[in-house]
């Protein structure tokens, strides 16, 4: 297993995220660090600060030399997929070849604080199936636009571009690795067919999660394609008062075949709190 944190970039100061990362740079024991895409806060106070979680991870990667880092998970909705892929690659190229692209269909229409926030920015919303089916096209074009040599064209029923081409490309090659998160069947089949590692919210039924897991395997039959190539995530929420819960669901990620594991820190960050991640949560579950 790999351990990595993740810190919501909302109701706290930029001073305060990069304090946690700097400090988890250099604990070997944390492999990874995530941000989130939301662009209004959609826990505490609705008025509170938010940060941007691309422009954040830029400044970030500048600051950190080791962990590996991402977006838990970027919202299809927010950018078009070729500016999307010119942002991710120049957090790629400042990271020195760190980037762990994260991405997802969005937020659903029922979960009203996240909601809000395409209202608020003069952005589009369609239904679900709408971004699911350009989630797809998305990450076909963001693909291309990594590893393709001459401009080309995409005429898609949701992405249209003429004369699309990436340059600079990102450092790791073909691509950074690309992660999907969602847990709905149309997601899924999406992650199937691109992804390199698929996340999932834990914390509740695991036997749910590991259904998920196996309609995944279903999905990658279909296609022809080996479900073990996809790295199977799952974040899971961190309780500083009871340690031994989140150490419990830590040993049921595994024991369901998560391979990879985002631990989501609480604002506001205790002092030390990174080592305290390493010391009371990771190092008994090695």
């Amino acid at each position: 297993m790999t351990f990595g944190i993740m810190t919501a970039p909302m109701q706290v100061g930029y001073a305060d995220i990069l304090r946690v990362w700097r400090e988890a740079d250099a604990i070997p024991e944390i492999a990874h660090a995530w941000l989130f895409d939301h662009l209004m806060p959609i826990g505490g106070d609705p008025d509170g600060p938010i940060h941007e979680g691309w422009t954040l991870l830029a400044a970030l990667a500048a600051q950190t030399a080791r962990l590996r880092l991402g977006v838990l998970v970027t919202s299809n909705r927010f950018r078009p997929p070729a500016m999307l892929a010119k942002i991710a690659t120049t957090v790629d190229v400042v990271s020195g070849g760190r980037l762990d692209f994260g991405i997802g269909a969005g937020s659903r229409p029922t979960y009203a604080p996240a909601r809000r926030e395409y209202d608020a920015h003069g952005l589009p919303y369609h239904d679900f199936g709408h971004s699911v089916s350009a989630l797809g096209e998305s990450l076909t074009v963001i693909r291309r636009l990594w590893t393709a040599e001459e401009p080309f064209d995409f005429h898609g029923e949701h992405v249209r571009v003429t004369g699309a081409f990436g340059n600079p490309k990102p450092v790791q090659r073909p691509h950074p690795p690309i992660m999907i998160g969602g847990r709905s069947s149309p997601v899924l089949r999406v992650v199937a067919e691109h992804a390199d590692l698929w996340n999932i919210a834990g914390g509740g039924d695991i036997e749910d999660l590991v259904g998920r897991s196996r309609l995944l395997d279903r999905f990658c039959a279909e296609i022809g394609r080996d479900p073990g190539e996809i790295v199977r995530s799952i974040h899971l929420p961190v309780d500083y008062d009871r340690p031994g819960v989140t150490r419990g669901k830590i040993a049921e990620a595994r024991e369901a075949g998560f391979a990879h594991v985002v631990l989501g820190l609480p604002p506001f960050y205790p002092e030390g709190v990174a080592q305290w991640v390493a010391d009371e949560l990771i190092t008994p579950s090695i």
